[in-house]
């Protein structure tokens, strides 16, 4: 079976952490055989929303998912822009009873923090 393991927490205080410890973790699990992909999100500032209702598109910023709705999935895209990354969230089905979050991945392993929040 394979998991989804979302981290969750104060950004704030993800952004204080040494990258170099969660690349490490990531080395191990790969390492061991258990990790098959892995990403660090930008922050939840940089979402946008897509939404279907009633056939028509609505884009907004932020992750505005009502609190009943709960993460079901993900799909990681490759896209030219935003726009483009709008226009492919808009054709995944769930969009027409939930919402689709789409973040930028941050890129971790090219640029890792030292931890400070500042780099």
């Amino acid at each position: 079976m394979k998991y989804l393991c979302l981290v969750y927490g104060e950004e704030d205080q993800i952004a204080r952490m040494d990258d170099h410890e969660c690349l490490a973790c990531d080395a191990e699990l790969r390492a061991g055989g258990h990790c098959v992909a892995s990403e660090a999100l930008q922050p939840v500032a940089t979402a946008t929303t897509v939404r279907i209702r009633n056939g028509r598109l609505s884009v907004s910023d932020g992750p505005f998912a009502e609190t009943k709705e709960a993460l079901a999935g993900f799909y990681l895209i490759e896209a030219r822009d935003l726009n483009e990354a709008i226009s492919l969230a808009a054709k995944i089905p769930p969009a027409k009873v939930g919402c689709i979050e789409i973040r930028p991945i941050r890129p971790i392993r090219e640029q890792p923090r030292s931890g400070l929040g500042h780099d």
